[in-house]
């Protein structure tokens, strides 16, 4: 399991900007730091008026959008709570696949000043069980350092 450095991710980055201009600013350091981990794409998803999620700044490949709630993305955005998938064929029918080579994915719920679920956060992984709960832990605080979620 690579131990990725969050705490030094989250030193760099700021509070400032649009909601947009800081999720850009997470998904380019998080992209530039954490690809040589062997993370293969990072990006947010927010809700559109029809009941799906669609896609925002993300890096490094194309990606699905519009996505349903029933995969891990929506799944994360209903429940509020984040999801670590060691391998993604456990999702089972319930899997988006937008790059078949992902074989791992965590996902983080952001939450506004009311604590409600405005978007989440997607990593992927071409590994197998290439995350675990330490992930969770420091991307939680990275999304703190820039103001972009309220609640853990």
């Amino acid at each position: 399991m690579v131990v990725r450095d969050y705490e030094a991710i989250a030193s760099t980055l700021s509070d400032q900007g649009t909601i947009e201009a800081r999720m850009r600013m997470v998904a380019d350091i998080l992209w530039e730091r954490l690809a040589p981990t062997g993370v293969s794409w990072v990006g947010f998803y927010l809700p559109n008026n029809s009941g799906e999620l669609i896609l925002g700044p993300s890096r490094d490949k194309p990606a699905c959008s519009p996505i349903g709630m029933h995969g891990a993305c929506g799944q994360v955005f209903t429940s509020g709570k984040p999801l670590i998938v060691r391998d993604v064929r456990d999702l089972g029918e319930s899997y988006v696949a937008c790059d078949p080579k992902d074989q791992s994915e965590v996902v983080l719920p952001l939450f506004d000043a009311n604590g409600k679920t405005y978007a989440v956060l997607d990593l992927d992984s071409f590994d197998i069980g290439s995350f675990d709960d330490r992930d969770v832990v420091g991307l939680g605080r990275v999304l703190k350092a820039t103001g972009l979620t309220c609640a853990s």
